[in-house]
């Protein structure tokens, strides 16, 4: 089984904390957010990983190279240019595809800058038993920003805030506002599917696939911990999660 994690990002919410480092090296408790991700990952099955970087790029591959690579095949998708996160994801295609350019695995695609229990075992299982294109762990929670989904949790729409404009990808008769939580399970068939070129974000690409009729599903995660990384505060407090044992890799 293999896995991406989206480490590119400038990290501009992090500052300070990003002003000398990459978020992908932003510790909570002492732990750098990639070595979250990676242990966590590591403890569902996963033995191959590729990581996308770009700001301090060398610091991260320092940081393997000094750690073994955690006794994981990681390889590095290197981007001069921000590719945003399908372009990243498309970038690093090769890295889930055989030499005559398909596959039939699943994979795991992960922020490195959010930390959760979502049980991605009983996600993957989920995926495969619903046969989606790909599968988004999503909440009930408050956000900026919302993906729709219809009564047979598809993805319909987007829409920002709670009040902002929706965009539809197709009409539903009921629809679920849900908060995306970083974490995917995506089946390799997308790779050859998206159309975008250059730096887009993968929502995009699930919104005119979905618009084509491809089943893009949510995977409700509500009874689990999850938390995003994104600001200083928010390290401080996973700090005290970590710590207090409310959050675990397994």
């Amino acid at each position: 089984m293999k896995a991406m994690i989206l480490a590119a990002g400038l990290g501009t919410r992090l500052r300070p904390l990003t002003d000398d480092r990459p978020k992908a090296l932003v510790e909570v408790a002492g732990r750098p957010l990639l070595e979250i991700a990676l242990t966590r990952l590591r403890a569902f099955g996963i033995r191959e990983v590729i990581v996308n970087t770009h700001h301090y790029a060398d610091m991260i591959l320092k940081y393997l190279e000094a750690n073994d690579d955690f006794g994981m095949h990681i390889e590095i998708s290197r981007e001069e240019v921000l590719l945003d996160t399908g372009g990243g994801l498309k970038k690093a295609a090769y890295f889930f595809l055989d030499h005559s350019g398909s596959s039939h695995e699943p994979f795991i695609l992960h922020n490195v800058d959010v930390i959760s229990t979502i049980d991605l075992g009983r996600m993957m299982r989920f995926h495969t038993e619903q046969d989606a294109l790909a599968t988004l762990a999503v909440q009930d929670r408050e956000t900026s920003r919302h993906l729709l989904f219809d009564e047979h949790g598809q993805l319909c729409g987007r829409r920002a805030g709670r009040d902002g404009n929706v965009e539809w990808a197709r009409s539903a008769l009921e629809v679920q506002a849900l908060a995306f939580s970083g974490i995917h399970i995506i089946s390799p068939d997308l790779l050859t599917r998206m159309d975008e070129e250059g730096a887009f974000s993968i929502i995009s690409a699930y919104m005119h696939l979905a618009a084509q009729g491809e089943k893009i599903i949510a995977f409700r995660a509500d009874e689990y911990y999850w938390r995003d990384l994104g600001r200083p505060e928010n390290v401080r407090q996973a700090a005290m999660d970590l710590e207090s044992g409310k959050y675990s890799e397994t």
